[in-house]
């Protein structure tokens, strides 16, 4: 259990770090996007194309247009996330209304790029720390706790939406462009939430089973867990108690994975997925300060 004192270090550690993300979102809006009339997917692109006809401040839109995925919000996550996204979204307006950056460029690929770069990181900080600076992900929750449609189609199908009204209504060269920032937004996100460090799960069917255990221990340092295998039919016929190996690893090693197993056994059935989250274990980390755990020595030295 964590001691009150540490609780409420946390919580203030989390408030920090939502109030640097709506900084940086609304410097993406402020000093790139707003400027030079481009959009954003989500709520706030909604906001920027209503802008384009009615001279209505954006903060207010801002508001206006995230009212309705709160109320869905309260019916599919927490009250806490919820609280905070309020909060969230009230601080935004609230930079976009009062603060005053002068324009950085008129390059329109430069403003795409930078201005998704800002936006994205904002977000990204923001949903790190349980908060959210646009409606559209609590859209996306909703749908899928509802209908069982992937968040991710539900936002990709929202925005595909918006950005065929941008195109009718404004302009095709518009509209390529706010794709165009769509896209390093969500990407700056997605690196954000998940991190610098890629990992990725493998699973190995061989005849070669202990080899290739031995090979990975020895040459990757990977921990990995061995389920018993019973019965298998392949390519090379019918196969009886066997080892199947199943291990994380960062995805700079996966090419010298295979050509490990390759070396052993190029014939091994080996399945390779993407992971979403990885907590413990043993993972080697390039990019990252916190070094991931190393195998026990005698294991090491057991497998040499």
């Amino acid at each position: 259990m964590l001691s009150r004192r540490t609780r409420a270090l946390k919580l203030l550690s989390e408030y920090f770090q939502v109030f640097l993300g709506i900084v940086l979102a609304s410097i993406g809006l402020k000093a790139f996007l707003l400027p030079n009339g481009f959009l954003d997917g989500g709520v706030t692109g909604v906001a920027l194309l209503i802008r384009s006809f009615v001279d209505l401040n954006l903060s207010y839109l801002l508001i206006l247009f995230s009212i309705p995925f709160l109320i869905l919000g309260y019916f599919t996550v927490s009250k806490h996330i919820i609280i905070k996204s309020i909060i969230s979204i009230l601080g935004l307006a609230l930079f976009i209304h009062y603060e005053n950056f002068a324009t950085i460029t008129e390059d329109r690929l430069l403003i795409s790029i930078f201005g998704g770069l800002f936006l994205g990181s904002g977000i990204g900080i923001a949903i790190r720390n349980g908060s959210v600076l646009d409606g559209s992900e609590i859209l996306g929750v909703f749908i899928n706790d509802r209908f069982g449609i992937s968040i991710g189609k539900v936002i990709l199908l929202f925005n595909i939406i918006l950005f065929a009204i941008t195109a009718f209504l404004l302009s095709v060269e518009v509209a390529l462009y706010s794709i165009l920032t769509y896209i390093v937004t969500a990407k700056v996100t997605d690196l954000i939430i998940e991190g610098f460090e890629d990992f990725i799960g493998v699973t190995i069917v061989s005849k070669e089973f202990a080899m290739i255990e031995t090979a990975i221990i020895k040459e990757l340092g990977a921990g990995m867990t061995l389920y018993q295998g019973k019965r298998g039919f392949g390519s090379t016929g019918e196969k009886q108690d066997f080892d199947i190996i199943h291990c994380i690893i960062n995805r700079i090693d996966i090419k010298k994975m295979y050509r490990l197993i390759a070396n052993i056994d190029e014939h091994a059935f080996i399945v390779e997925f993407d992971v979403n989250s990885v907590k413990g274990g043993v993972l080697r980390r390039y990019l990252s300060k916190k070094k991931g755990k190393q195998l026990p020595s005698f294991l090491v030295e057991k497998n040499k």
